[in-house]
């Protein structure tokens, strides 16, 4: 059995202290493909959105924007297995099919 260690650390100070950290171009490039993702999901949630919220209302859906597929749910984790056993190692959007496409309260 592995033994868990527990490592308080500083407020203020990283978490991982040997990482490097990232250049304003890396977290720019990482901003725009997580944008670009988004509305790719987007685009797909805009499209079938009209159908699926009257007879689906408070659901979730899970988009995977490669394909085009969505898997819907009322339960978030069923919904986001189904996409996850279709598409293993691609990258999903969980969003909820109601009146703001939001998933839980901020």
């Amino acid at each position: 059995m592995t033994q868990i260690t527990h490592r308080r650390v500083p407020l203020g100070r990283p978490i991982f202290p040997n990482r490097p950290p990232l250049s304003p171009q890396e977290i720019a490039r990482r901003k725009a493909e997580k944008e670009a993702f988004a509305q790719r999901c987007q685009v797909i949630f805009d499209q079938v959105y009209p159908e699926l919220v009257t007879s689906h209302y408070n659901w979730f859906i899970t988009i995977e924007p490669e394909s085009g597929e969505y898997f819907i749910d009322p339960d978030k984790e069923v919904a986001f297995q189904k996409a996850r056993q279709k598409h293993p190692n691609t990258k999903i959007m969980v969003m909820g099919l109601n009146s703001k496409g939001t998933c839980g309260r901020i």
